[in-house]
């Protein structure tokens, strides 16, 4: 007979472990479809309802400020949604999330002005922000210890799905705008429709996705988490080790989240002004829009399947070290991505940075998804994972204002030396944040082949609890 240690990983799941794995994969397929279509519709929205070119300084600027009111509603749903996917179920609370985020992200196909497109981006953030904590606790929590990591770290790679299907989307839309089958100008609002899909998701988790036995274990105790919504973080902060886990988690995570949000986020914003330069010298003047939207969705799709490598390299690092992993990660990180704003000038050096920086800036959270859970025990595995992650958000929404900051005001008299050089200059200053995560690391607990922890281990020494 085979010994379990040397099955595959996927042989450990039933056909209902698979189910699962599906659907909250699917939950976080559709939250980061929607993550990318605001990022690839965000400027042609506002140069739209501003009534100003999407190169104006004033489209550029407000559109940091609404990603930020976007981060912070997502920060904030983190926060609310992973307490209470403790208290009332992971899979209840992640229906609703799906539900929130499909509405407001069809509801922003109707803004008529920047202010309601921003309040429809705040509430969207509200759904985003609950489905992660709640998806990897309902896996860590349903699927065999065998498989936890790979299931895991397979739902961040799929995530990359959403991501590329958001790039071939925007190529479609352009097509269909270009041929005149849509109102030039309004095809960003179709992008939004698109994105309120994932409320057909809920047909399949209401009636078929089950809470983890872990969670009904601790409901049938009466030992979920009770009182206010800050209950569980109350619980989490009265305890010297998950107090431990909560800081290391969100430094690390929060490092990768402003890195993304704050950095990579804007090398759109970097490859509009320098392919704009390069195809005015090498194009026709017609052919100039043309070449830097298809460029600029070429150089994202490369970036993707950079990041799905990446992704999958780190899952198979972390089964030899978490610590490692992100060791690893993080340095890929901080220099492939200081490289890129430094050297990229045009289009054929995107094609092959862009799929570095994805595949060094997206590689860690695998990890997120991997080492969040194993920090906490069941009863508040959701809040602190929930957390650690959206804790980023609220840091990555005022590295936004800080970045705009630096592009307008420290850096803004070098656009005329260079129209690029602001962006350039602002994303290099801003890549110390990697620093954080890789100071951070040293402090951390290993979890690598060790049981997801329960409440009643945390007062135990550290052989004991994992001898358990």
């Amino acid at each position: 007979m085979q010994s379990s240690s040397s099955r595959s990983w996927w042989s450990h799941l039933t056909p209902y472990h698979w189910f699962v794995v599906v659907v909250a994969s699917a939950a976080w397929f559709f939250d980061c479809l929607d993550q990318r279509l605001f990022s690839l519709a965000r400027i042609p929205a506002l140069s739209s309802l501003m009534q100003l070119p999407p190169s104006d300084t004033q489209v550029q600027a407000f559109g940091k400020v609404v990603t930020a009111c976007f981060l912070i509603g997502w920060g904030v749903g983190g926060m609310i949604f992973g307490a209470l996917g403790d208290r009332y179920g992971r899979a209840r609370m992640l229906t609703l999330t799906i539900l929130i985020y499909s509405a407001f992200t069809g509801l922003s196909y109707f803004s008529q002005s920047s202010v309601d497109f921003t309040v429809f981006r705040f509430l969207t953030g509200l759904g985003v922000g609950g489905v992660f904590g709640l998806a990897v606790a309902l896996i860590a929590e349903t699927v065999p210890p065998e498989a936890r990591a790979q299931s895991l770290g397979l739902l961040q790679v799929l995530s990359t799905v959403g991501n590329v299907v958001a790039g071939f989307a925007k190529m479609g839309i352009d097509a269909l705008e270009k041929s005149g089958t849509l109102v030039a100008g309004t095809g960003w609002r179709w992008m939004f429709l698109i994105g309120a899909l994932p409320a057909l998701l809920i047909i399949l988790t209401r009636s078929k996705l089950k809470e983890p036995e872990p969670w009904l274990r601790l409901k049938e105790q009466g030992d979920l988490p009770k009182g206010s919504i800050f209950g569980p973080y109350f619980s989490l902060l009265a305890q010297k080790r998950w107090r431990k886990s909560l800081l290391i988690g969100a430094l690390i995570s929060g490092t990768g989240v402003v890195g993304l949000w704050a950095i990579g986020e804007y090398a759109v914003d970097l490859q509009k002004v320098v392919f704009k330069t390069y195809f005015e010298k090498n194009v026709a003047a017609d052919l100039v829009k043309s070449s830097i939207d298809g460029a600029i969705t070429k150089a994202y799709l490369l970036q993707m399947f950079g990041a799905a490598i990446g992704m999958m390299l780190f899952t198979r690092i972390a089964a030899m070290g978490r610590k490692l992993a992100f060791g690893l990660g993080f340095s890929a990180a901080l220099i492939v991505t200081f490289l890129v704003y430094w050297k990229m000038n045009s289009p054929m050096d995107a094609y092959w940075m862009m799929p570095l920086m994805g595949m060094a800036q997206l590689s860690v959270f695998a990890g997120f998804a991997i080492y969040l859970p194993e920090l906490f025990p069941s009863k508040l595995r959701s809040t602190g994972t929930s957390f650690c992650y959206n804790f980023g958000r609220f840091a990555a929404a005022a590295g936004s204002f800080f970045s705009a900051k630096l592009t307008q005001d420290v850096f803004g008299s070098y656009k005329e030396v260079d129209p690029s050089l602001p962006l350039r200059y602002a994303a290099m200053t801003m890549c110390a944040i990697f620093l954080v995560a890789l100071f951070t690391l040293p402090f951390a607990d290993e979890t690598k082949g060790k049981p997801l922890p329960e409440e009643d281990d945390a007062d135990l020494p550290e052989p004991a609890r994992h001898s358990r």
